[in-house]
């Protein structure tokens, strides 16, 4: 996955130059406050919200402002150092850079680029930096560190005054004391940093780095064992003396690009999976060791594993190992002859499936945030591409209207199948009566119309949930989903009305609780009416019901009503009507009505199961 590109969050006309200064230096986005920033790519009312959306979404934020504003911005947020973005605060006049959070994560790096750009002095204020000048789990890019979880003991020891040896190439310039390795003359402890291809035994004494030049290229059957590949990737790499944090990528021909044994490989490695056409494997036929004519009659290469591993090193790359053999997979190694920074071959695309919730920023999932700021390209109907707001602005969307829904999956799904990262953003969760359901049943081969590509049918697919309108609307209302309760759409569009109206039957004779969703339309009117005589054969007039419309947003409105005046002209696509079973009940309380539907604990005598 690509880093996501840092945001400069400019709060005033004073620091508005210094915004575009940092920005420039980092290649970032400026967004800015409304009414106080003349220009920007993005504008927001609410800084504190606004950062702290970023923030949730994975993104780097460098806000020109005083750094209590995005402390308490993104405080409630903390949780993992390991995985929260890196947050820094540079003064209005450009004099400080301060990172915050995220400093061996990048924000020193950062700071440090920052510095130079706006002629200021960073605030680095970890012991390691500010002891060796760089983070030491923070190697730079094309090095990865075995041991992460070492390093601060590491750390610790060179600030308590450990002497630093040095083994094999390292990335950095290190302070050394030439007699460390004689065996401290002075009684002081040695930490060791080592560099190189070899598997390194990192220890709490000890970091091992090694350089990304090895390039793992596989092949498998389909529904090849996970475990087989894997263990055969692990002998290759053995036999090379190659650490597996060494290796830059796994590749594959694009036919394996859904294989499952060959993404948890990759998964696995915590390396990056790249597949390529056959086309650009043959043009690897002159290097491979083991040209296969039989492979290249079933595939259109002369050779998978060995191909892929030699694209992946570049030209100047060389079999390290050439290809080794189980029962169901191949594996080769190639090595470059420097660290592997810029990758061939493409991605396998992603289509996530994102439930935004009703449209509130604080309604919607951290990973939700995340999926949507990673995505390369935003899909969906323009109402829910609007409610996504900052997070959306500034990505290429392709809108659609409503009953285009087909056409949006279809098109997401193929850009998937040309190695994007797509977002198909849907109200609610993407999973309710949205788009998850028309994805799967496309590539599945149903849903009518052409069949999509062989490519987009290999694409990964995530979904991230989503606040329902039926949770926004109870939530809103009191507790009404406290007992079974289902949910019946009335659209007649996709579902015949003679299902629609078996299942209000059922559901009322059933006495659940009914969320309603798609309850009328300009061209439907009368289901809802039907559906209010069907229940009120089965539960009271006074049953409660409420009409949520457009929950979250600034339009929002509820009202409660009895079953019996229960009327279809209240009522529109936007809202969502949950009707009460024979036992729920109205609450009159200070804050206005509440509907709840008890539990039954009074049938059984008492309280009790789960909380």
């Amino acid at each position: 996955m690509a880093e996501l590109r840092p945001v400069v969050v400019a709060l005033s006309r004073a620091g508005e130059e210094t915004a575009h200064r940092a920005a420039a230096a980092l290649d970032a986005e400026v967004h800015g406050r409304e009414g106080r920033v003349r220009r920007a790519e993005v504008f927001f009312p609410d800084a504190v919200a606004h950062i702290r959306a970023l923030f949730a979404a994975g993104r780097p934020v460098v806000g020109v402002c005083a750094a209590g504003i995005a402390i308490r911005a993104v405080a409630p947020l903390l949780s993992d150092k390991r995985a929260e973005p890196p947050v820094l605060a540079v003064a209005e006049d450009g004099s400080s850079v301060a990172p915050l959070l995220g400093g061996h994560r990048g924000a020193n790096r950062m700071a440090a680029r920052l510095a130079a750009g706006l002629g200021a002095r960073a605030a680095i204020t970890t012991g390691g930096d500010l002891a060796l000048g760089f983070a030491l789990d923070d190697p730079p890019e094309g090095w990865r560190l075995a041991n992460p979880r070492d390093a601060g003991a590491v750390a610790a020891a060179v600030l308590a005054g450990a002497r630093i040896a040095a083994e094999g190439g390292l990335p950095f310039d290190l302070p050394l004391d030439p007699s460390a390795r004689a065996g401290g003359a002075e009684g002081r402890a040695i930490v060791t940093l080592s560099g190189g291809l070899a598997p390194g035994g990192g220890s709490k004494t000890r970091l091992a780095y090694h350089p990304l030049r090895a390039a793992l290229g596989v092949g498998c059957v389909r529904g090849c064992p996970p475990e087989e590949l894997a263990d055969l990737a692990e002998a290759v790499l053995a036999e090379a003396n190659v650490a597996p944090e060494a290796v830059a990528a796994v590749g594959s021909l694009d036919l394996k690009a859904d294989e499952g044994a060959a993404t948890a490989l990759a998964a696995r490695l915590g390396a990056p999976f790249r597949v390529f056409a056959a086309a650009e494997l043959e043009a690897e036929a002159p290097r491979l060791a083991n040209p296969s004519d039989a492979v290249f009659a079933e595939t259109g290469c002369h050779g998978v594993a060995e191909g892929a591993a030699l694209a992946l090193a570049g030209a100047e790359g060389r079999l390290a190992v050439d290809k080794r053999k189980s029962a169901n997979a191949t594996a080769a190694l190639a090595l470059a002859p420097d660290p592997i920074t810029a990758l061939a071959g493409r991605r396998r695309g992603r289509v996530a499936l994102v439930g935004i919730g009703p449209g509130r920023a604080d309604w919607r999932t951290p990973e939700a945030s995340r999926l949507i700021a990673e995505a390369d390209e935003l899909v969906g109907y323009s109402l829910y591409l609007d409610l996504a707001g900052p997070l959306a602005q500034g990505k290429p969307r392709r809108d659609f209207e409503l009953g285009d829904e087909e056409a949006r999956c279809r098109y997401a799904l193929e850009r998937a199948g040309e190695g994007r990262d797509v977002a198909i953003l849907c109200s609610g969760d993407a999973g309710i009566y949205a788009m998850g359901a028309l994805v799967f049943e496309l590539m599945d081969g149903g849903a009518g119309g052409a069949p999509i590509s062989d490519a987009a049918r290999r694409a990964e697919v995530t979904t991230a949930p989503g606040v329902s309108a039926l949770q926004a609307a109870a939530a809103r209302a009191g507790a009404p989903l406290g007992h079974d309760f289902c949910a019946i759409s009335l659209s007649d569009l996709l579902t015949p009305r003679a299902d629609i109206l078996k299942r209000l039957r059922a559901a009322a004779e059933g006495d659940f609780v009914i969320a309603f969703y798609n309850p009328v339309s300009k061209r439907r009117r009368t289901l809802l009416a039907e559906a209010r005589e069907i229940l009120l054969g089965h539960r009271p007039a006074d049953c409660p019901v409420v009409l949520a419309r457009a929950l979250g947003r600034p339009e929002e409105t509820l009202i409660h009503r009895r079953l019996d005046g229960l009327d279809a002209n209240e009522v529109d696509m936007l809202t969502v009507v949950i009707v009460g079973s024979s036992r729920s009940r109205s609450l009159e309380s200070g804050d206005g009505p509440r509907v709840y539907t008890p539990r039954g604990y009074a049938d059984r005598g008492g309280a009790g199961g789960r909380g």
